[in-house]
């Protein structure tokens, strides 16, 4: 045992019987070096004995030291025999370290057990290391030999590889030889018999006779006919050379030349003969038939002549109760005079029948032929440049421009509309047709060659028909004008009634009318034009139309309105007589001066109407301008622009014949005021009264016919006129009033020679009243500091101002008289 463990050891022992709980614990080490059992035994006993061996100390002093031989080899003590021979003498109770000695012996006995196996399993592993090292070195030696031989292996297989693809790039290239070569074998055969057949063809001219049976035998018809068509190739080509070389020899050899006839002889016969059979078999609707010879068809151009002969040869195109079926139910019985409405339903259910024949023959040729597609393409366009060519040739007769059909008959508007409706339809079976298969036909192309004629012209027909409604229109109206004259009767002229008679007025419902023409053609100028540009173009000249209209229509009506105003400003001048006449001539002269200025009132009230109608009839065209013109061309530069100043343009000329129109009346209006002053006031009226008498502040009579009269006028204007055209017309209207300042500035200056302060000082008065109407708004104020007393008598006349309202002169002045007092 380590000392350290022993030194543990006597501490943790005792003399109790407790330590006999405590395992011992024995280390390999000490049975290293020179062991001697003996001695072990000893130091494990002699914990568990130390009387002993104080007495064996003591035993040692008394008879000497101990000799050397007690010690063991180890450096541990002997016992002496003495004490052994004691030991074993003694009796039991001089041994009470007995039980804990066993329990000692035990543990170590045990200990003893494990590490004896604990060496053995050491053994063990050491000699498992030893030939595990041993078996490694032979492992690395037998994997550095096999190393170098998958070296060797894997050079061999590099030499194998090289070698084989040698081979492999050998075989294949003469594998490629064999197959050219053989290639160049059955080429070469398949040339002998072709010579041998050409030879057959080039014998005689026109023999076909001694052909072999392989041109006349049934069974093997697409043999021939892929031969027939080789040979007629190669022939046509050897003569395309021949001829190349030979340009200019007159003498050239004729070649192969009796070859081709003869072979286009014998392939049109051949051609021929299949097509019989074609057709019987498609009356018996044996479709693999149909499809065997159509097969064999195709070595002829492609097999050409066999999709034109099925295409040509369909009941559609050839049978007429077909073609008379289509006209009965498009136009019907009634043939041209059909109504738009029942060709579209006609053209609707032709189409259709016709979309759903090209359906059921799509079923067929797709069954039948190799190139279905091209024989749809063949079959779509005969539908379209024959059936549909057809109905449309009948239903469309372009009119002339120089002698327009009568509007009895519809006029050109008929044909416009037939021609919008068989174009909107026939678009609509073409995008049918696309969708059930057409191959590679433009098939919007073709249908846009169908009405190419027809749209090279539409621009003018539409033009001219806007035109021939618009005359229509106006020949209605004056004959309506002249029925109401006549049926309203003759009224005696010498009082002036016939232009109290009123003239045919401008009407907003025919103005609306003018645009729903113009909307009509403007939709079909959209379904004709595709690209901006004409579609600009045509919508600008169907619109500058409907400009020319409007202001013609207007542009007359006012100018008939004028008319009326002139004859009754005639009539005025008529009637103006000198002073020096009897009563009774000047009785009549009033009477008939009076019928006059009813006149020229209903004139006037008339014209109002007319401006009124007139400013209508232009705001309907701007808003139909803003809402379908503009869009429409804004998409080309500088289109819009134009428009808008040809619209500014044809509205000049009704603009014009207002503003004329508008001084007449303002004439008719001073004009009729004039009389009524002439006729009304009198000397007396503003006479002193006589003393006694009170004063009369009622206006005069005068002066409450003339309020009267502008108030009937005046309202007329209000009604008709609105914004800035008001504005200057009541301008216009009252501009009098600087004359009235200066007719008072020029009645004062005289009466001032009267020397009548009293005078004086009313004419004063008088002139700031005038100046009531010619001030500024802010001046009104100061015209009465010196006056107070006249303020309220002005504010009647201030209300009369055009710009009360506007300019808030009621306020103004209200706060301005109230600040005063």
């Amino acid at each position: 045992m380590k000392e350290s463990r022993d030194g543990i050891g006597h501490d943790r022992i005792s003399k109790s019987s407790s330590v006999s709980s405590i395992p011992l614990i024995l280390d390999i080490d000490d049975f290293k070096g020179d062991f001697s059992f003996d001695a072990l035994f000893g130091n494990l006993v002699n914990e568990l004995l130390p009387s002993f061996q104080e007495e064996e100390a003591d035993s040692a002093d008394g008879h000497g030291n101990v000799s050397g031989n007690d010690t063991l080899p180890n450096g541990h003590k002997r016992a002496s025999s003495d004490a052994i021979k004691f030991t074993q003498g003694l009796a039991a109770p001089l041994f009470p370290e007995v039980d804990a000695l066993s329990s000692l012996f035990k543990d170590s006995c045990r200990e003893l057990i494990d590490l004896r196996k604990q060496a053995s399993i050491d053994d063990r592993l050491f000699n498992l290391k030893k030939e595990l090292s041993v078996q490694d070195s032979k492992h690395r030696k037998t994997l550095a030999e096999l190393e170098k031989g998958v070296d060797g292996l894997f050079d061999s297989f590099a030499r194998l590889d090289s070698r084989i693809s040698s081979v492999g790039q050998t075989a294949a290239k003469i594998g490629d030889h064999l197959q050219s070569a053989d290639a160049q074998r059955v080429t070469a055969s398949q040339t002998i018999d072709l010579i041998k057949y050409l030879m057959e063809f080039n014998s005689s001219p026109g023999d076909l006779m001694e052909l072999s049976p392989l041109f006349s035998d049934d069974s093997r018809v697409a043999e021939a006919a892929s031969i027939a068509e080789k040979l007629r190739s190669f022939a046509e080509e050897d003569i395309g050379r021949q001829g190349i070389q030979d340009m200019g020899n007159a003498n050239a050899s004729r070649g192969l030349e009796v070859a081709v006839a003869n072979l286009q002889d014998y392939c049109n016969e051949l051609e021929n003969r299949l097509l019989s059979r074609f057709d019987a078999a498609s009356q018996r609707r044996e479709l693999s038939t149909m499809s065997e010879c159509a097969k064999i068809l195709s070595q002829f151009n492609r097999g050409t002549s066999a999709m034109q002969h099925y295409v040509a040869t369909r009941p559609m195109f050839i049978d007429v109760e077909v073609m008379n079926a289509d006209v009965r139910l498009v136009l019907g019985d009634q043939g041209s005079q059909a109504s738009p409405s029942n060709v579209a339903r006609g053209l609707a259910s032709l189409y259709k029948e016709i979309t759903d024949t090209v359906r059921k023959e799509a079923a067929t040729i797709t069954a039948v032929f190799p190139s279905p597609n091209y024989v749809m393409s063949i079959l779509v366009q005969r539908v379209l440049e024959q059936r549909v060519t057809a109905i449309l040739d009948k239903l469309l007769v372009k009119p002339s421009l120089v002698n327009l059909p009568p509007m009895e008959e519809g006029g050109l508007l008929l044909y416009l509309r037939m021609l919008a409706v068989a174009y909107e339809k026939t678009q609509e079976l073409a995008r049918d047709l696309r969708t059930v298969g057409c191959g590679d036909l433009d098939i919007e192309g073709v249908t846009e060659c169908l009405f190419t004629s027809h749209k090279e012209e539409y621009p003018e027909h539409e033009q001219a028909s806007l035109r021939q409604l618009y005359q229509a229109k106006m020949e209605e109206l004056r004959s309506e004008s002249q029925q109401l004259s006549e049926s309203s009767g003759t009224i005696g002229r010498s009082k002036g009634a016939s232009v109290a008679s009123s003239p045919q007025q401008i009407s907003v419902t025919v103005v609306t009318e003018f645009v729903r023409w113009n909307e009509e053609a403007l939709s079909r100028c959209t379904l004709f034009s595709s690209q901006p540009a004409a579609l600009a173009a045509n919508v600008r000249a169907v619109f500058t139309c409907l400009l020319d209209q409007v202001s013609q229509y207007i542009t007359e009506g006012l100018e008939r309105a004028r008319d009326s105003l002139t004859e009754a400003a005639a009539l005025r001048e008529r009637f103006v007589l000198g002073t020096s006449v009897s009563r009774r001539v000047a009785a009549a002269a009033a009477s008939a001066a009076e019928a006059a200025a009813a006149a020229g009132e209903s004139s006037f009230r008339s014209f109002m109407v007319a401006v009124q109608r007139c400013g209508s009839s232009v705001a309907i065209v701007q808003q139909y301008f803003a809402n379908s013109i503009s869009r429409l061309l804004l998409p080309v530069d500088g289109a819009h622009a134009a428009s808008c100043e040809e619209m500014a343009t044809a509205m000049s000329s009704a603009e014009a014949a207002a503003y004329k129109g508008l001084q007449q009346c303002i004439e008719t209006v001073m004009a009729e005021v004039e009389r009524l002053l002439s006729a009304e006031q009198k000397p007396s009226d503003y006479k002193s009264p006589d003393d006694g008498i009170a004063p009369d502040h009622r206006p005069t009579n005068a002066c409450t016919r003339v309020v009267a009269y502008l108030s009937r006028v005046l309202e007329a204007a209000f009604t008709a006129l609105e914004g800035l055209n008001k504005q200057a017309f009541l301008t216009e209207l009252v501009y009098g009033g600087l004359r009235l300042k200066r007719d008072i500035t020029e009645y004062g200056e005289f009466v001032r020679s009267f020397n009548a302060p009293s005078v004086d000082e009313k004419f004063e008065l008088l002139g700031i009243m005038a100046n009531v109407f010619i001030v500024a708004p802010e001046s009104l104020s100061t015209l009465f500091e010196g006056t107070p007393s006249i303020r309220k008598d002005a504010q009647r006349f201030i209300q009369l101002r055009e710009d009360y309202k506007s300019a808030k002169l009621a306020s103004r002045l209200s706060s301005l008289w109230a600040s005063s007092t």
